[in-house]
């Protein structure tokens, strides 16, 4: 192996080359490559953070949704209890309305009946009187035929 001038030109050469690499652009190389590990690792720190907040967001969104069905819950048996006074409301008004009916019915029927028996006394009484009249074949004046009447009526 001989060394010669072409050798050592090439070695001088290569020698800048690399001088010129490490001063000139490796650094460049280097701030680009640190440059994009800060970004990557940056994003991976977004992402865990983004992660931790969904995470979060997922936590509250069902304690919402909990409270919110206990609050539909509430207002359901709320409306339940409310509907279950009317109807007992309901039922008590028609209960009363019902006795008030029935009373009133028995009143008029109580009343119905006076009035018949004091017809049918009425009648008892002038059917008496024409019984009598025939008997006696005579005819009573109206002041004693009404008298006869009231005494007949008060003993019926």
């Amino acid at each position: 192996m001989d060394f010669n001038a072409t050798l050592i030109g090439e070695m001088l050469s290569f020698a800048i080359l690399i001088w010129f690499c490490v001063h000139f652009i490796w650094p460049h190389i280097n701030k680009a490559i640190e440059e994009r590990q800060i970004k990557i690792a940056e994003g991976f720190n977004a992402a865990e953070r983004a992660h931790a907040e969904l995470r979060d967001a997922d936590r509250k969104v069902e304690a919402e949704i909990k409270v919110a069905r206990q609050q539909a819950n509430e207002i359901i048996e709320r409306a339940q209890q409310h509907a279950n006074q009317i109807v007992d409301k309901a039922r008590a008004e028609a209960t009363t309305e019902a006795n008030r009916l029935k009373a009133a019915a028995a009143d008029d029927l109580v009343s119905m009946q006076q009035r018949a028996r004091e017809e049918l006394r009425g009648w008892v009484g002038r059917l008496a009187i024409q019984g009598a009249e025939k008997i006696v074949q005579r005819e009573v004046d109206a002041t004693a035929h009404k008298a006869m009447l009231d005494q007949l009526v008060a003993e019926i």
